[in-house]
């Protein structure tokens, strides 16, 4: 490939880690919201999401213009399917953050999550998961990738115990229904952003052996 293509494929990479950087913000003062109500910082999260939006079409565009002008092969091509991809899954990371910060912003949730063993030790795993896979996407690192891979097992047996929880509490009363509700949104979205940490890393993976570790046991089923 000719210079000018590597430097644009830079570009691109470059323009990729700084969404990704916004995303992990993003999520981080979301968590924020849900233990300590903060309207402006909810708000903002939610502000942020137009940014995240316009930059995944952007990169996007760019991605398939790339492959047109330049029909890439072998490793080259593989880079720019993670790059769409891993875009892709920056773009519903941020949409799980703003669910979140729309959730942390009705008055009941933080004294419910704060009372909630299982969010408290999920929700900084999940936003280590998250670092960790931006780390690999940055790096090529198929190491760290492989690391989130592991990571992630926690997360669900997490989530189930919230469910098992909110469930068993909706027998014994149906007072404050809503913020359980809130509760477990906040959760779900939690495991979401788990997950497409977890796509990243997956895609970390292809571009450094073309080997594609979906469905083959090296993480949990989406």
């Amino acid at each position: 490939m000719t210079a000018h293509f590597v430097n644009l494929l830079d570009d691109l990479r470059r323009r990729s880690l700084r969404m990704a950087s916004e995303v992990e913000d993003m999520v981080q003062e979301a968590c924020e919201v849900v233990f300590q109500l903060n309207e402006t910082l909810a708000q903002r999260v939610i502000a942020r999401d137009v940014e995240v939006d316009a930059e995944e079409v952007a990169v996007e565009s760019e991605v398939i213009r790339l492959m047109a002008l330049y029909q890439p092969v072998g490793v080259d091509l593989r880079l720019l399917c993670t790059v769409l991809k891993a875009n892709n899954d920056f773009e519903r990371i941020a949409d799980c953050a703003v669910n979140i910060a729309e959730r942390a912003s009705h008055l009941e949730v933080q004294s419910l999550a704060s009372e909630c063993d299982a969010l408290r030790r999920m929700a900084p795993i999940v936003r280590r998961i998250l670092r960790h896979a931006i780390q690999s996407y940055s790096a090529d690192d198929m190491q760290v990738a492989r690391r989130v891979l592991e990571e992630d097992e926690p997360i669900d047996a997490y989530y189930g115990q919230i469910v098992r929880e909110i469930v068993a509490n909706a027998t014994r009363s149906s007072e404050n229904m809503g913020g359980q509700l809130d509760l477990l949104s906040v959760a779900k979205n939690l495991e979401r952003i788990a997950d497409h940490a977890t796509n990243i890393a997956e895609e970390v993976i292809f571009v450094s052996t073309g080997q594609i570790v979906r469905h083959r046991g090296a993480s949990r089923p989406r």
